[in-house]
């Protein structure tokens, strides 16, 4: 099925007056389609387009107008835990599936300081791949800032596709990540210069470009060396311990704020900012994920990872992250990957991940592993 703006508005007459400005959406013929037809078809059109690069007709839907939206997102697009597919920019906030990991993959442009995370579309490594995030890293005097957006070709903060960011102390053993959006509940936004820094392009005046905190990464001394993964401990703020276990729930945000201006289509669609599933509290703890233990390959005389044909070069930045039973998580006997990160060429990367962490911070805990770190090797 295929749609078109063609024919939305009927020609003026040469003898009525016309404003210059558009029409309202209500006045749209395909906004007042009967909502029973509506759902009817979006739901064919759902069914019909199971992967990417298909289900660009999906997205073409959503960008009718506000009623076909608000019944592809809320009723019928199902959310990535369950399906485990990315469809809309919202995709990249809401966890992953519960039952397999999402293949990703990241690519490094060292002079531009820059990194770009696309998604999987073959079973090839690091080829045919839909861009998803982009970060950009920019040093400073006594910390490392990496600015993560929707645009690849915009990094800045005032950019509406502006989503958070990752910030390093000076040693760069300790990281911090940043939603640019509050949690609904009490979120503490911490306060600091890049935090009043809103550009002119920022398309919601009403809404701060705060900072977030959802999650701290840190990383100790290696007593492997170079031989060995870097120990990391990963304290997800949001998250609680229980979001793992079955029945669990993670916090899964579904909608972006609402803009007061309508968005231009090459932009993501930004709605009402919700939020399904508990938030995590002090009292139920927070989710903790530690670095999976390598171990020892008599015939290779090294420390080894499963990364089931995933990685191909051996790398100290290489790890994968499990629940740690400090925080309430899984046994030592029953450890599930939740995230891996490993090198397949000298600028390429790929990331796997699951339930309950999202596309983005997944995205940032692998910023985190670029930066050299003497103090830990």
């Amino acid at each position: 099925m295929k749609l078109s703006y063609v024919g939305f508005r009927s020609k003026p007459s040469r003898n009525v007056q016309t404003s210059a400005e558009p029409a309202p959406e209500s006045s749209c013929r395909w906004a007042i389609m009967p909502e029973e037809l509506l759902r009817e078809v979006l739901m064919k059109v759902e069914a019909s387009e199971s992967e990417w690069p298909m289900r660009r007709s999906v997205v073409a839907c959503a960008g009718v107008c506000r009623s076909w939206r608000n019944v592809l997102i809320k009723e019928i697009v199902r959310l990535p835990e369950v399906s485990g597919v990315l469809t809309f920019p919202i995709s990249v906030k809401q966890p992953g599936p519960r039952d397999s990991l999402i293949r990703c993959f990241i690519k490094r442009n060292g002079s531009a300081h820059s990194y770009n995370l696309y998604l999987s579309l073959s079973q090839a490594l690091a080829e045919n791949g839909k861009f998803l995030l982009g970060a950009r890293k920019s040093r400073h005097a006594t910390f490392t800032e990496y600015i993560i957006s929707l645009n690849a070709d915009d990094r800045s903060k005032g950019s509406c596709a502006y989503i958070g960011k990752l910030k390093s102390n000076f040693l760069g053993t300790k990281f911090s990540v940043y939603d640019a959006l509050p949690l609904p509940t009490g979120a503490k936004m911490t306060r600091n210069r890049s935090t009043r820094l809103i550009g002119s392009k920022q398309v919601l005046p009403s809404v701060p470009s705060g900072s977030y905190p959802v999650a701290r990464i840190s990383f100790e001394l290696n007593v492997l060396g170079s031989r060995g993964p870097r120990r990391m401990h990963c304290v997800m703020d949001t998250i609680s311990p229980s979001a793992i276990k079955p029945g669990g729930v993670a916090p899964t945000q579904t909608e972006f704020r609402q803009s007061s201006i309508d968005t231009p289509p090459s932009l993501p669609i930004i709605t009402n900012e919700i939020f399904s599933g508990p938030l995590c509290s002090q009292r139920d703890g927070q989710l903790i994920l530690k670095n999976k233990s390598p171990r020892w390959h008599e015939q290779l005389q090294c420390w080894c990872l499963n990364f089931n044909g995933r990685v191909t070069i051996a790398s100290v930045k290489n790890f994968q992250l499990v629940a740690s039973a400090e925080g309430g998580g899984i046994t030592p006997e029953h450890e599930e990957v939740i995230l891996q990160f490993g090198k397949v060429d000298k600028d390429v990367f790929t990331m796997d991940y699951r339930y309950p962490i999202s596309a983005f911070q997944a995205f940032a805990i692998c910023l985190s592993s670029f930066d050299t770190k003497i103090a830990c090797e």
